[in-house]
């Protein structure tokens, strides 16, 4: 689900009304060396919801607005992002499989745009990506997205093992991309619930992750020129049609 568009959260008892809301939130900054016990209250929130919190000189909040920011500042997030568990539950209960992604590495929103709008066409029910490393699903990710952003559910987790854990134990399978592989990803079915973990262009998955996974495969290529832009890539495997 999305706004239209994104804004600031100034000082602390609005965040704290925020988050105890559950408005949608991208990250906070605190100015460094910030105490408090109310900022003790918004680490909690922030840390229950997956939210990063980031430290920032004052300077930088300064210049983000002129208003009595009292050392906080966060960004309201265009998209609402779900529990893993919960969008695990709902869809099953839809009477759907459940076809997911996960996203170790990849930070260009405009990726991510293009991969929710693929993933979306091809069945997918949600996408899974770290609470850390990834840039605000903006108005630019929503551009490529062509609204996908708005239809396809999003889970932000604070550790990716650890949702590898919670799709295994929900009986969702894990398939890696990995070049060096030796299936094809033609020899895997899609037909189960599963979830294909992709990873940026340069590194590929990490191998913590990778190794979790319970299948590898690759995409044939009929040449040596071996690189692919991830969300094309995804748009090549995400596909039980």
């Amino acid at each position: 689900m999305a706004s239209q568009q994104p804004s600031f959260i100034i000082g602390r008892q609005p965040l704290i009304e925020a988050l105890e809301s559950g408005k949608p939130i991208d990250k906070i900054l605190f100015q460094k060396n910030i105490t408090g016990d109310i900022i003790h209250e918004i680490r909690i929130l922030a840390r229950n919801q997956n939210i990063p919190i980031q430290l920032v000189p004052v300077e930088k909040l300064n210049g983000l607005t002129k208003a009595n920011h009292q050392g906080v500042i966060a960004f309201t997030a265009l998209v609402q992002y779900m529990d893993l568990q919960q969008v695990i539950d709902f869809v099953v209960s839809k009477g759907e499989i459940p076809l997911f992604l996960m996203l170790d590495g990849v930070t260009d929103v405009r990726n991510i745009g293009a991969i929710a709008r693929t993933a979306l066409c091809c069945g997918a029910q949600a996408i899974i990506i770290p609470d850390k490393g990834v840039g605000a699903l903006n108005a630019e990710a929503m551009k490529s997205s062509a609204g996908a952003l708005e239809k396809i559910h999003f889970c932000r987790v604070n550790s990716l093992l650890k949702a590898v854990d919670t799709l295994h134990l929900n009986g969702i399978a894990v398939f890696t991309s990995e070049m060096r592989a030796d299936k094809n990803v033609f020899d895997l079915s899609f037909q189960n619930p599963c979830c294909v973990i992709m990873g940026d262009e340069g590194r590929g998955v990490q191998p913590y992750l990778a190794k979790a996974a319970d299948a590898f495969f690759k995409i044939p290529m009929s040449t040596n020129f071996d690189s692919l832009n991830v969300s094309v890539a995804t748009g090549m495997i995400d596909n039980r049609q």
